[in-house]
């Protein structure tokens, strides 16, 4: 292990894994996992050469927001040079996406603007641009840059080259944003001329094999989609026009694989089952793509596969429709193969902080005086990271109700177990052990459970009314999902 200045230092030098499991036995099958960059895809690198070479040009000021479109890695890279080095970052992203992207740029500091999912990606890189010329920010131009492709030119390229002494006879990529393919490809064709450039897409949006071609506009703007563009599960691989950067790598591709969309995500998934590398729809693409060159490669051929990004990138996808959050009867019956920690039998609860604590008269007093406030009507006896606590906290955020929160197992509460004490004293003085409980003006509504049964019947609003408390019910029929996942009706037992 190395130690690094800062995480941007750590871009790169990802591994090349043999996959001997999948394909025919006499091809070495190679998968180079992207995931392993510190933002957990190829993007990562594209991010740290377009803003080191807008900096080195002094394109981008110190402080300038930076802004760019796209399907989630290239923003999540950004996010991460950015946060780094202190650039404000707005990313434009289509809404059909996935969200887990959309949260870890947040997550990160990054503003995301959605556009509608009919408008494709030609809407979104439109909306880029437009926001850029009215603020002043810096586009970073992804599917035009120079610097997307030369940073692939002297890191992936020479990573693979150094990887490969002896020699690679394929090398399969998507096209992307196009950086990946003309870096890569213009240094292989010139430092290992025996390697085959093959480039995958979409089966029923074959844009790149077209023979229509479309001009990269002057601008940057595409006005039209690409004719032969379909809609396709796999994100970030072939937007609805050929990027610039893709457009010039023509002269240095061998071969293109037509790949389907649902051979995609069956590939993903046995990527994951047989070999342990987890990649994403576009790696399950790739990897298709790979399998098709290794059935008609020469015996002793080696082909390397680009593995883009992650699987966690796609919880929210096709991907894992068919990945059930709940046992299924042989998980089931392996927990009724012992007797214990069983859905189907009382469970076994330890003792509560309450039966282990004596109520003081000055917990008691401290109790009541809560309940009893009327400076803070609304009163939430917690633990700190409680989920159903969570829950409450939730629903009375989202309905901008004002409360006050006895945590009673935090810091405040821990000198001479003040917060047992206290749990003890509402403890006899409710009837009731569990925590959280919930105050509306002296009288208990109950804990999470009965919080959120009331809110559905409007008794919780009629209580809040009855005390002059301001509250506004935006809740609709989404209440249910404040709740902890895990408590909603399944078939655990």
């Amino acid at each position: 292990m190395a130690r690094y200045d800062d995480i941007i230092a750590t871009v790169g030098h990802t591994p090349v894994v043999r996959v001997r499991r999948l394909g025919p036995k006499d091809v070495e099958l190679y998968v180079k996992v992207e995931a392993m960059n510190p933002m957990g895809s190829v993007k990562d690198r594209l991010a740290v050469g377009i803003i080191d070479a807008a900096e080195k040009a002094g394109a981008l000021r110190p402080g300038q927001t930076v802004i760019e479109a796209t399907s989630g890695n290239t923003g999540i890279g950004l996010a991460m040079v950015c946060a780094r080095r202190g650039y404000p970052l707005v990313v434009v992203m289509a809404e059909n996406f996935s969200v887990e992207r959309r949260k870890i740029m947040r997550f990160m500091g990054a503003k995301v603007v959605l556009t509608p999912a009919a408008e494709k990606g030609m809407g979104m890189l439109g909306k880029a641009i437009e926001l850029a010329r009215a603020h002043g920010w810096f586009l970073t131009r992804q599917f035009e840059n120079e610097a997307n492709a030369d940073v692939h030119s002297r890191t992936t390229a020479v990573e693979i080259l150094e990887d490969f002494p002896d020699g690679l006879d394929y090398w399969v990529t998507g096209f992307g944003t196009g950086g990946t393919l003309k870096g890569v490809a213009r240094v292989l064709k010139q430092r290992s001329p025996r390697t085959r450039i093959v480039v995958c897409e979409p089966d029923n949006s074959q844009t790149y094999a077209s023979p229509t071609r479309m001009a990269w506009p002057a601008d940057g703007i595409p006005r039209e989609s690409h004719p032969l563009f379909r809609p396709h599960p796999i994100q970030g691989w072939a937007p609805d026009f050929v990027p610039k950067l893709a457009d010039d790598a023509r002269e240095n591709v061998d071969q293109i694989v037509p790949v389907s969309g649902s051979e995609a995500l069956e590939l993903a998934q046995t990527l994951a089952m047989r070999e342990g590398i987890l990649t994403g729809i576009s790696g399950g693409a790739t990897l298709a793509g790979a399998l098709a060159v290794c059935a008609s490669a020469e015996p002793g051929s080696r082909v390397l596969c680009m593995l883009p990004d992650t699987g966690e990138r796609y919880l929210s996808t096709p991907l894992f429709e068919n990945i059930a959050v709940d046992m299924n009867q042989e998980e089931i019956a392996i927990s009724h193969s012992t007797p214990s920690a069983r859905f189907d039998k009382p469970a076994v609860v330890p003792p509560a902080i309450a039966e282990t604590s004596e109520p003081t008269a000055a917990a008691r007093a401290f109790v009541r005086e809560a309940i009893e406030s009327s400076a803070e009507p609304v009163v939430l006896f917690a633990l700190t990271w409680c989920e159903f606590t969570w829950a409450v906290r939730k629903l009375f955020k989202r309905c901008g109700i004002a409360y006050r929160s006895i945590d009673i197992d935090g810091v405040a509460y821990q000198k001479e177990n003040w917060g047992g004490k206290v749990r003890a004293a509402l403890t006899q003085h409710t009837g009731v052990a569990t925590i959280p409980q919930i105050f509306v003006g002296g009288e208990l509504v109950g804990g999470a459970s009965e919080t959120f049964a009331a809110f559905a019947q409007g008794r919780l609003q009629q209580l809040l009314g009855k005390h002059h408390i301001p509250f506004q019910d935006t809740v609709g029929d989404k209440l249910h999902t404040l709740m902890p996942g895990w408590v909603q009706p399944s078939s655990k037992t």
